[in-house]
């Protein structure tokens, strides 16, 4: 999930740092409830900011840690990661999903949790030699504005939107700097690959889909604004953004495809040379609190890795059928594919 936020400097303690940060949203530290501080943990974060606004203090309150935020969209917080690894400047990366954690993790960007992080949360949400674990699953399926479309106009599955009924009906967030979007396409083109050994099909798929989507939004902002300005009724998104903006008043719904959607464990890693390596750790096992959780699942419809006492009404209504696919090729394939994407599709259907 992706969230641009506006650059706010204050003069002091920024100065060092002001060609490090040029053109992301910073968040600048506040002192702890007694005034001191143990120190200031710099994260980079893709959350939209109804979760980093209510998280961040919290977190600060709890631990006496200060935290800097800067706020990037998912595929753009790997690619700083990796442009900083002589020179690193953050200590968490909050946000992202395997595809850009996996190559992270082999690149040795980012370094294992400890046993005191990892003993909160199941094996099965453990990846890459511990170096980062999984804080939500995220369904990617259809949303749409029920001012334009009934659920019954709606296509039901993947395949259906291709008709040609729903030419000019679909706005896409622009796909190579979006975690999302990038592994929506990957798992399409993927589902060819398994049966073909080569992703012609799926860029077929592709241009296909391209030639019935009327533009794409340049981050989730625009996106959302575009989709209630009712530009076009329908966009391919995750469930827990779609329902956040519905909850503030859009008139956005979310449609499970029947063939199911594509899941993804959007995580956390510390990043390997960070300057506050046990202010990492503090922030994980906060984040990984019952109380964090609750929190994040009633308000802000994210599904977690961890076990609830009692799940939201919201989650009860989803059926969760997951889109079945190779993650582990996709993850492979992925630059090499929405690369070829940019280069010979996007526009061009």
């Amino acid at each position: 999930m992706e969230m641009t936020r506006k650059l706010t400097m204050a003069v002091a303690g920024v100065a060092a740092m002001g060609l490090a940060l040029a053109g992301c949203g910073l968040q600048q530290p506040g002192a702890g409830a007694d005034g001191d501080s143990k120190g200031t943990v710099t994260i980079y974060s893709p959350r939209p900011s109804a979760i980093t606004d209510e998280i961040i203090p919290r977190f600060e309150e709890a631990s006496g840690y200060d935290v800097q935020l800067v706020t990037l969209g998912a595929a753009e917080v790997a690619d700083r990661v990796r442009a900083e690894k002589a020179n690193v400047q953050a200590d968490v990366w909050w946000g992202g999903t395997a595809s850009l954690f996996g190559p992270a993790a082999d690149e040795d960007l980012v370094e294992p949790w400890s046993d005191d992080v990892l003993k909160i949360i199941g094996d099965e949400y453990q990846y890459d030699d511990d170096k980062w674990v999984a804080e939500q699953l995220q369904l990617q399926l259809f949303a749409y504005n029920t001012e334009m479309i009934t659920p019954e106009e709606m296509p039901k599955d993947w395949d259906d939107l291709l008709d040609p009924q729903y030419k000019d009906k679909i706005l896409i967030r622009d796909v190579a700097a979006s975690g999302t979007m990038r592994a929506i396409y990957s798992a399409m083109i993927d589902r060819f690959y398994a049966e073909d050994g080569k992703p012609d099909r799926g860029y077929a798929w592709l241009k296909a889909l391209d030639a019935n989507t009327k533009d794409y939004a340049a981050n989730p902002e625009d996106l959302y604004l575009r989709l209630e300005r009712q530009e076009a009724a329908i966009t391919l998104w995750n469930q827990q953004d779609i329902l956040a903006q519905a909850k503030e008043g859009a008139t956005f719904a979310i449609l499970e495809p029947a063939s199911g959607s594509p899941i993804n464990t959007d995580g956390v890693a510390k990043i390997k040379g960070g300057k506050n390596p046990e202010g990492a750790e503090a922030f994980a096992k906060f984040l990984f609190s019952t109380e964090t959780q609750e929190w994040l699942a009633n308000n802000a419809f994210q599904i977690p890795t961890i076990e609830l006492a009692n799940e939201p009404e919201w989650l009860k209504g989803l059926t969760r059928k997951e889109f079945e696919y190779n993650r582990a090729n996709a993850a492979e394939h992925e630059r090499e594919w929405i690369d070829h994407w940019l280069e010979n599709i996007k526009n061009q259907g």
